[in-house]
């Protein structure tokens, strides 16, 4: 199941000098973090778990394995990834579905662990800290000789002193924030192999990554001052990191094939839900009988309403692989939002069990038992639906659920308590307080479910977020 919704996370408010930092593999101009409720994230069982496999080893390599880091799929097309905080890789859909083989997604993640291992962020924090205070003093100092200037009478002398004051010292502290930026991309590159190395992976995926940012970069890059880019230069850049890959005993190393396959179905999953029918096509024509085509296809098909046609196809993805937990998710997803919620709760039922009751998945499956006829399936609704938010807390449609399962019941306050907790979620603030007031009401006063409802009334909003 992919689906979306805005991530609460912190962004930064820098100084005139930067209007924002991401420790990106890409153009950070690609980036579109700096939204104010976050930046929109998909989800989807079957490509986190094949990121978490990517990742696992990586980040045992570096020391991190205990830190509970995430990679979190951001909704954008372009190639890009970055990290934003100490916990979480960010990646764009777009570097999933363009990375033709695994090696070249998990070496881009293998650079933005680097970062992670590096405490980079937390030391441009430091180092934005001091310009900051750098660009003060130097303020201060222009100011001063221009009032100066002022009381002597004089138009030109002191006040173009500082004026000059004001200028200089920004040019200089902004140079030295972007070769600080340029030294840490330097060692996550320099990261980044050493961890793949230390896995028994090669380098080469990750040299085939910048190298193509390289040769799509030239033309953009020619005459361009190297002491003005907040990345090393491309050529540069990709003939050290060249060196350093193919010093690796690894370089000739091969994808293991399972492990390509799973990458290719992850493709052509993202290609199905993310891309125009006609470009899935292009892709995937219908003289492409593999197993990753026909499920692109079969996807796109009851994306735009052909719903038997949808399921015949997914019913001959089944009998290929018939303990393929995602086939069942996908024939169940189908039915649901083909107007069939009863049909859909079988399907999705046999996906929970053999995805080891994958949250995402009992959020659809919690989902079809509500919107079913069958008030008998209520209960269960709310058992696996309050399970599901449990572990995967950050979701909102488990909350959306879980309001309308509670309101079939006629449990009111509890419904306004998960409809204002997905409210938050969502980041809109304003409503959250309306609904965790109206709860309060609506509960024993210090009840389990009235202070947390008190707790929503009077959470401050994330940084970055509007009091609404």
């Amino acid at each position: 199941m992919l689906f979306r919704h805005a991530l609460r996370t912190r962004t930064f408010k820098l100084t005139a000098l930067l209007t924002a930092v991401v420790l990106a593999v890409g153009p950070a101009a690609t980036v579109r973090a700096q939204q104010s409720k976050g930046p929109p994230v998909l989800r989807d069982t079957e490509t986190e778990q094949l990121l978490r496999d990517y990742t696992r080893p990586i980040l045992r390599a570096a020391g991190l394995e205990k830190q509970n880091i995430q990679v979190v799929i951001i909704n954008d097309s372009a190639f890009n990834a970055f990290v934003a905080d100490g916990r979480r890789i960010f990646v764009n859909y777009g570097a999933l579905l363009q990375s033709e083989t695994p090696n070249q997604i998990i070496g881009v993640l293998a650079h933005e662990t680097g970062h992670l291992a590096g405490g980079h962020l937390a030391k441009l924090h430091e180092q934005l800290a001091r310009a900051q205070t750098q660009m003060i003093i130097a303020m201060l100092l222009g100011a001063g000789a221009m009032a100066a200037g002022a009381r002597g009478g004089s138009n030109n002398g002191l006040t173009n002193a500082g004026a000059a004051a004001f200028s200089a010292p920004q040019s200089m502290i902004q140079r030295s924030l972007l070769s600080y930026q340029r030294q840490q991309e330097e060692n996550a590159d320099r990261a980044g192999v050493k961890f793949l190395t230390a896995t028994g992976q090669s380098a080469r995926g990750m040299y085939e990554t910048f190298k193509r940012f390289t040769d799509e970069s030239l033309f953009a890059s020619r005459g361009a001052d190297p002491y003005l880019q907040s990345h090393p230069m491309p050529l540069d850049r990709v003939q050290a990191l060249e060196g350093l890959a193919k010093s690796s005993p690894y370089w000739d190393k091969k994808d293991d094939p399972a492990l390509q396959m799973r990458h290719d179905m992850m493709r052509a999953k993202i290609s199905g839900f993310m891309e125009r029918q006609d470009t899935v096509y292009r892709r995937y024509p219908l003289t492409n009988t593999s197993l990753p085509a026909r499920y692109a296809r079969a996807i796109t098909t009851y994306l735009h309403g052909d719903l038997r046609s949808a399921i015949t196809q997914i019913d001959g993805l089944i009998q290929v692989q018939p303990n393929n937990p995602y086939f069942y998710e996908l024939r169940g997803q189908a039915l649901l939002e083909g107007g069939k919620p009863a049909e859909a709760i079988a399907p999705l039922r046999r996906a929970v069990q053999l995805s080891n009751n994958a949250p995402l998945i009992e959020m659809l499956l919690g989902q079809a038992l509500v919107a079913s006829d069958n008030k008998g399936y209520t209960d269960e609704a709310i058992k696996m639906l309050r399970a599901a938010v449990a572990r995967e807390p950050e979701a909102p449609i488990g909350y959306t659920q879980l309001a309308m399962a509670y309101g079939r019941k006629g449990d009111y306050a509890e419904a306004d308590l998960a409809s204002a907790q997905a409210a938050y979620l969502r980041g809109d603030n304003k409503t959250a307080r309306d609904l965790a007031s109206r709860a309060k009401t609506r509960f024993a006063i210090g009840s389990p479910g009235w202070v947390k409802a008190d707790d929503i009334v009077s959470a401050k909003p994330m940084p970055g977020q509007k009091n609404n």
